[in-house]
């Protein structure tokens, strides 16, 4: 039987930054976009209830799958077990978008030349 991957992606949004897990991550089929699927929460089941994570559950509630701009994204990485779902504020000395587009619709590359 195959291992169950566990992945944890933070990306920035509207100046905040988003800590999800999620069981499948990949380059997807629309260019420039980062596709999430199956994501993870805690469960409801435990006496103690993380307001923080139910914010991030209910925003994200019944979405079977999200498309991140490939310049949001952060980091993407493969842990052993799940964490805390969370939104934190951004500070912008740490993180910075990059300055250019990556694509162009119509641009020849000679042109800027």
């Amino acid at each position: 039987m195959a291992a169950s991957h566990i992945f944890t992606v933070l990306f920035a949004n509207q100046g905040k930054v988003y800590e999800i897990y999620a069981r499948k991550v990949s380059h997807g089929s629309l260019f420039g976009f980062i596709e999430v699927e199956e994501l993870i929460f805690g469960e409801r089941s435990t006496l103690v209830v993380d307001p923080a994570e139910e914010k991030i559950k209910s925003e994200f509630h019944e979405v079977k799958r999200t498309y991140l701009p490939m310049h949001s994204v952060l980091r993407i990485d493969e842990v052993k077990k799940q964490g805390v779902s969370k939104i934190s504020v951004l500070e912008s000395s740490n993180v910075a978008q990059f300055p250019v587009p990556l694509y162009t619709p119509g641009g020849d590359s000679n042109a800027h030349k």
